[in-house]
């Protein structure tokens, strides 16, 4: 009895080490280009690491530059809390309500359904971005269209009043990813319950208030969450569109920090400049989430902890 409950445990632990053995690939990927500069980009932010030259401990004096002398971090955080609460929420209307067309029983429903996909395939491309400047440039193809029809032209990049508008656009016009999710969710919906409420008298929008959206909600939840931590890193956008002008309004956080690392090789202050940002994301994931049991409803389950 004693010896084969040695050779069990003898046996378990030589399956663990093989189980380690297969994640090991990963875990050295892991290690070596996500922990690895992670800890490594906390270090420099508390130095004047510049690639060359000597490193020097610094303290606080990178994170105090932000706020009190960078001109350009004010204007970059408003240009992007601008560009994060004007998107998402946009981006994340758009794909519920195309989700909601989709889900009906349409003609050639499932050709609609890719054509509205294709545009999130594609990312956030350089191609796209490439694109989307010659469409919005004051002899774009646009303003070439405007012009034909007899409407007004703009200099839809070029004017501070419509660059950020642009740079919001192109976010929006990829909401497939969110549109596959709503519609996933929208059939998980018990059809019992909207023929119930049918009955009781209950309208369409009645229906959409009180059954889809408390149904959907935990989706809902996910992709606010996922897409304004994306949103807040964006990048590709404005730095091929509109190159972070005209006057910085669309000097995007991710600008902020490329250029002071890569333009002038200030690798300290962009590593505390991303840890600003990962604070501010971090700050306010933490109250969406903490409002989560009041406005996420779990069917089948508690929202109390």
């Amino acid at each position: 009895m004693l010896f084969n409950r040695i050779n069990l445990r003898k046996r378990g632990r030589r399956n663990q080490w093989v189980g380690y053995l297969y994640i090991l690939p990963w875990l050295i990927g892991f290690l070596i280009f996500q922990a690895g500069p992670l800890f490594a980009s906390l270090y420099f932010s508390f130095t004047d690491y510049s690639i060359i030259g000597d490193t020097n401990f610094v303290g606080l004096k990178n994170y105090l530059t932000a706020f009190t002398s960078d001109v350009n971090f004010m204007k970059s955080l408003r240009a992007t809390l601008l560009y994060v609460f004007g998107a998402v929420p946009l981006k994340l209307s758009l794909a519920f309500i195309m989700a909601l067309i989709l889900n009906s029983k349409l003609k050639g429903i499932r050709i609609f359904r890719t054509a509205y996909y294709l545009p999130s395939i594609m990312g956030a491309s350089v191609a796209v971005a490439i694109l989307w400047r010659f469409m919005f440039m004051k002899s774009g193809y646009i303003n070439t269209i405007l012009g034909f029809l007899g409407f007004r032209t703009f200099d839809w990049i070029g004017s501070p009043s419509t660059a950020l508008f642009v740079i919001i656009l192109i976010s929006v016009w990829q909401f497939g990813f969110a549109m596959v999710l709503y519609l996933a969710a929208l059939k998980d919906v018990p059809t019992e319950l909207y023929e119930s409420a049918s009955i009781d008298g209950a309208g369409p929008f009645r229906r959409l208030f009180s059954i889809t959206l408390p149904s959907i909600s935990p989706v809902i939840f996910f992709t606010i969450v996922m897409q304004l931590i994306a949103h807040f890193q964006d990048f590709t956008a404005p730095m091929i569109v509109t190159r972070g002008g005209p006057l910085k309004t669309t000097y995007l956080y991710g600008l902020l920090i490329y250029d002071n690392a890569f333009k002038f090789f200030k690798m300290g202050y962009a590593s505390a400049l991303s840890w600003i940002l990962f604070i501010i994301i971090a700050t306010i994931t933490g109250i969406i989430f903490k409002f989560s049991n009041v406005l996420v409803y779990y069917r089948g389950g508690s929202n109390e902890e």
